[in-house]
């Protein structure tokens, strides 16, 4: 028999720190953060204008806490007026692997989750209706 969620990933103390920080790279904008600053160095404004809807303050956080996390690394640039650049730390570079895998498999798996969405309105269209 297969071992269940409990067993793989019991709630204790370490299990909860962990969950705390995969809720951190699980959101949409770290991700793409990490996927862009996967092609290399980037300053903050060239970061804001890739990922265009994201606010300067979302981004700010995001990357602050990547770099708290030592995912991300902040360089000031010796330029006037000063420049931040950032990168992705060794760390980074292998928390990216998975989520392109992920993305993979979004890609992949695209037309049956367009086909499950699709039947599933339909489903909740059908019940509202009289």
């Amino acid at each position: 028999m297969e071992p269940t969620f409990n067993e793989y990933y019991p709630l204790d103390e370490e299990r909860q720190r962990a969950a705390a920080t995969m809720g951190r790279y699980t959101d949409k904008w770290s991700l793409f953060v990490i996927l862009l600053l996967r092609e290399g160095p980037q300053r903050f404004n060239a970061i804001k204008r890739s990922l265009r809807t994201i606010s300067q303050q979302v981004l700010s956080t995001t990357l602050a806490g990547m770099e708290r996390d030592g995912i991300v690394v902040r360089t000031v640039l010796p330029t006037t007026p000063p420049g931040v650049e950032y990168r992705l730390s060794e760390l980074g570079h292998s928390l990216a692997q998975p989520f392109l895998i992920l993305g993979q498999w979004i890609v992949d798996n695209m037309p049956a989750i367009e086909e499950a969405q699709q039947l599933y309105d339909e489903r909740v269209k059908a019940a509202k209706e009289p």
